[in-house]
């Protein structure tokens, strides 16, 4: 810890208090996004074999209960669908692209702050770089005290590191749940599709 503290009075308070601010905020984002993406997955799979099969038993009360079981955004979407059953077509899939859009924002909450903290950083990092270059001139061309001229080298390398800390693991991040949304995305699709496939199924039936 204290190595740490070294590292962050050497490279600048100015420059670097903003990046561990950056820091702690994208940690936050990321562990809050790690958790609530992993609750929204569900076997998806097992999920639509129960909700096909509810619905050829022309069962729509079982499916809602299914929906209620496994919960999660693609569960609370074929709700709003069942919920809907018996009205036209073109209204169903109205109410599912409604309550699509509210549940992709819901799994994409907080990546826009992340991918702000991925570019924010190395410029911070870029900053003190520069910074520190100029004091190391300066020191130079004035004092020409190279313990002075070491000390602003050493800040704009701690200051880059820094940005580049920062930036990696927040971008990483910010790929992978990206990833994951998408991976929700395509499910909801196709099951969606899946719910009004089994609607058409018990129309035809009747």
């Amino acid at each position: 810890m204290g190595v740490i503290v070294k590292y962050i009075i050497e490279g600048g308070l100015f420059i670097m208090v903003p990046l561990v601010v950056l820091l702690l905020i994208g940690l936050t984002y990321i562990i809050e996004r790690f958790v609530a993406l992993a609750k929204a997955k569900i076997n998806t799979a097992d999920f639509l074999t129960k909700i096909r099969a509810a619905l050829k038993n022309k069962n729509v009360k079982e499916a809602v209960q299914v929906c209620e079981t496994f919960k999660g955004p693609i569960a609370s979407i074929l709700k709003t669908g069942l919920m809907k059953f018996g009205d036209p077509k073109e209204e169903i899939e109205k109410s599912m692209e409604n309550a699509a859009m509210h549940e992709i924002a819901r799994l994409e909450r907080g990546l826009p702050v992340l991918s702000s903290i991925s570019n924010l950083a190395p410029i911070l990092g870029f900053l003190g770089t520069v910074t520190g270059m100029i004091n190391s001139f300066d020191a130079l061309s004035q004092l020409n005290d190279p313990g002075a001229v070491a000390a602003g080298i050493s800040q704009a390398l701690i200051t880059t590191a820094g940005g580049l800390i920062v930036a990696v693991p927040t971008l990483l991040a910010y790929s992978y749940f990206t990833t994951r949304v998408n991976a929700f995305i395509r499910e909801i699709e196709s099951a969606s599709a899946v719910l009004m496939e089994s609607f058409s199924q018990m129309e035809r039936s009747y």
